[in-house]
């Protein structure tokens, strides 16, 4: 699908990566939660063609909500697009700093429109410019319905300190925008009894759709929440992705090489007590041992953000830890004793955003902050451009050897400059109120430290909830008696951070319904949340849940929503999981049809199991196997043939086959054609030969869609397989 044009207003907001790092820590810490065919076809009601160009007017429009009583519009143009045409319409609401876009599609209206919502308040016009599957408007307008977002109430609904009603930023700024909508719509289209609406978002996205659900009525038919957490994920879901990160260190390759294909299928093997304990830990709290393959490059995600939010909210925690009976820091210090720094040393040379480009440095933006938004901190810092907005440190002495992510550099003042990392004397600067950002001086003496990340590595486990049954994965810090192990914090961060982000903590009562998705890889939402709120739902509707509630789990699926993936040879893209969804909940609203079943499903020990076969394990997702000479790995000396044969099957009632690749150099390269056939069940094969000695991981990529479409970029659910092969001389 071809890129759509971008506004003067998203080129203005489109600003340096510095410049949207340097807000003030905590205004997005706690919102960071920081994640068709190509003709209509959807059994929904009859097209509803365009009617000629007609000014609209906000007049007569009657608000539920009386702070969005006045909206305007400030753009209607009709935009055109390759083979698309749309109508935009641009505007917000008088008194406010709500702003939203709405792309009306000129010909095949079936009466819905798709709502996206943003992990955090963003820009109204994010989605401008996205092309292939990730086009979002692209994939509304071919699905039938035009497409919304919204600015979620402007840059002070992001900030939770700024006294803003956090409502307006969780789903009331999103609820007015659908509103007025359907009002806009009546006059675009001709009148209809009624319009269908639906909300999808990922990540905080996904806390603020249901939070958007259950908090209003008559706005949202339903609702598509995609990689979602729980209650009690933020912080604890990063801090013990940390600990083990620390303490295994390159231990994790073992750990990938075991679960990998051709593996032992022991994860454990060769670690000492420690770095088992750390992974043990881990596991079961949800962390998918699979995606440690990206250990060295994940770093902390979105706790670069929360970190602070955690500083704030506990600070004396980060005393007790070293101090007090119950804390690790203090009744076991040896274990920190090779990680732990307190360094003098001296700032040598500060690096502006300019000068980092010169270096090839990368000041890339914080997951969990907002894309289309920035504040311009380097007025706040007295500068005369992003262009001179500090971004790194050279530091004269740095410890050798030691994992530095998230440390602290004491400034003279004794203020503390959190750094996202350092490596080769290169201090990056992390997430930081600008006015400290502006302290650091070359020549300075400052001291490196790091005891506050080592001492926040272990918050989880002074944050066990109450023993009820709802979160399993904390019994592991229990003693027998059902008491917590550990020495326990008064209050649990979980809870407020996420009713910071939703307006209220997620109970599973909402109208209309709901197909969440939820993914096996994901190293940010661990995947046993998604159970979390399927029980809650379940405790409301009971044996409606299957009228009213999916839950599909996507297998070798991570976090973002993104179609490239870090390592393609590994993981796929779910964007099309989420079309299809959004698909198949506006059938089941609209026409009762429903959707493929959930997927079928355990939770052992924090770990999602699912069955081996497509038949069995249902869901949308095909399932595909890969052998080579038979099996998971084979020896071949160079230059004699392998024979590799591999299976796709898709679930029952979710489609074709329509793609099929081969990646023989297991680096994400998937350029020769596999050829499947057509049909929910298929079998490809080939031979190849490889000319030089050593181990290769042959893959096999495949893709289903529900029409049997081949040539569409929307809708295509994909999955993929891997063989080890051993290459002798």
């Amino acid at each position: 699908m071809p890129k759509h044009g971008t506004s003067n207003d998203q080129r203005a907001r489109s600003l340096r990566p510095s410049q949207m790092r340097a807000g003030m820590l905590a205004a997005t810490a706690t919102l960071a939660l920081a994640c068709v065919a190509a003709t209509p076809v959807m059994a929904a009601p009859a097209a509803v063609e365009t009617p000629a160009k007609t000014t609209l007017r906000a007049d007569g429009y009657t608000a539920d909500d009386a702070m969005f009583a006045h909206p305007f519009v400030d753009l209607d143009e009709v935009r055109h697009d390759g083979t698309m045409a749309y109508r935009y319409v641009h505007g917000g609401f008088e008194g406010t700093d709500t702003r939203f876009s709405y792309y009306f599609p000129v010909d095949g209206w079936q009466g819905r429109f798709f709502q996206y919502i943003t992990p955090v308040p963003d820009s109204e016009t994010l989605s401008q410019g996205l092309s292939g599957e990730e086009d979002r408007i692209g994939a509304a307008l071919t699905s039938g319905a035009y497409f919304i977002e919204t600015n979620g109430g402007g840059p002070k609904a992001a900030d939770p300190i700024g006294g803003m009603d956090q409502t307006i930023g969780a789903y009331r700024a999103n609820a007015a925008a659908a509103r007025f909508s359907r009002f806009v719509a009546a006059q675009v289209y001709a009148p209809r009894p009624h319009v269908y609406g639906y909300a999808y978002g990922g990540s905080g996205g996904a806390y603020r759709t249901l939070g958007s659900l259950e908090n209003t009525h008559g706005v949202w038919d339903g609702a598509v929440p995609y990689v979602l957490g729980s209650p009690m994920a933020i912080p604890n879901m990063f801090t013990v992705r940390l600990n083990a990160m620390r303490v295994l260190g390159p231990k994790l390759d073992g750990v990938v090489a075991a679960l990998d294909a051709g593996g032992s299928g022991n994860p454990y093997a060769g670690l000492d007590a420690q770095q088992k304990a750390a992974l043990v830990e881990a596991t079961r709290m949800g962390f998918p041992p699979q995606s440690w393959y990206a250990w060295r490059t994940m770093g902390p995600h979105a706790f670069a953000l929360l970190f602070g939010a955690v500083r704030m909210v506990d600070p004396s925690y980060f005393s007790d830890f070293w101090s007090q009976p119950g804390y690790e820091g203090h009744d076991s210090p040896e274990l920190y004793a090779a990680d732990r720094t307190h360094t003098a040393t001296r700032i040598v040379e500060v690096i502006t955003e300019a000068k980092a480009a010169t270096m090839g440095l990368d000041t890339g933006r914080s997951p969990g902050t907002a894309k289309g938004t920035a504040d311009l901190a380097w007025k706040a810092m007295g500068l005369n451009s992003a262009d001179e907005v500090p971004v790194a440190l050279r530091l004269e002495q740095v410890p050798q050897g030691k994992p530095l992510l998230l440390a602290d550099l004491v400034l003279p003042s004794g203020k503390k400059l959190l750094l996202s990392d350092v490596k080769d004397g290169i201090a990056m600067i992390g997430i930081n109120d600008p006015r400290v950002v502006a302290e650091v001086k070359a020549g300075d003496a400052v001291t490196l430290d790091n005891s506050d990340i080592l001492a926040v590595e272990s918050y989880h486990r002074h944050q066990v909830p109450p023993n009820d049954g709802q979160y399993p994965v904390w019994d592991q810090f229990r003693t027998a008696d059902g008491t917590p192990r550990y020495a326990q914090r008064k209050m649990l961060l979980g809870p407020m951070f996420t009713k910071n982000a939703s307006g209220a903590v997620p109970n599973g009562k909402f109208d209309g319904k709901v197909i969440l998705i939820e993914n096996m890889w994901d190293r940010e939402a661990l995947a046993w949340q998604g159970d979390w709120y399927r029980r809650q739902v379940a405790a409301n509707v009971g044996a409606s849940l299957d009228d009213r509630f999916r839950i599909w789990y996507t297998d070798r699926a991570l976090h973002g929503d993104q179609t490239r993936q870090d390592d393609p040879s590994r993981v796929i893209s779910y964007i099309g999981v989420l079309q299809q969804a959004l698909r198949d909940l506006s059938a089941w609203v609209e026409t009762g049809k429903a959707p493929p079943q959930s997927t079928q499903y355990k939770v052992v020990d924090g770990q999602i199991q699912v069955p081996a076969t497509a038949s069995a394990r249902q869901g949308i997702q095909p399932v595909v196997t890969i052998t080579a000479n038979g099996k998971a790995q084979t020896d071949v000396r160079r230059g004699e043939p392998v024979r590799l044969a591999g299976t796709v099957s898709v679930p029952p009632g979710a489609g074709s086959v329509v793609s099929a690749q081969w990646d023989f150099e297991g680096d994400g390269t998937f350029d020769e054609d596999a050829k499947p056939g057509t049909g929910a069940n298929v079998t490809v094969s080939t031979t190849h030969s490889f000319d030089k000695p050593g181990t290769y991981f042959v893959v096999l990529r495949a893709a289903s869609q529900r029409e049997g479409d081949a040539n569409t970029p929307f809708a295509r659910i994909q999955n993929l397989s891997r063989a080890k092969i051993v290459v002798r001389p």
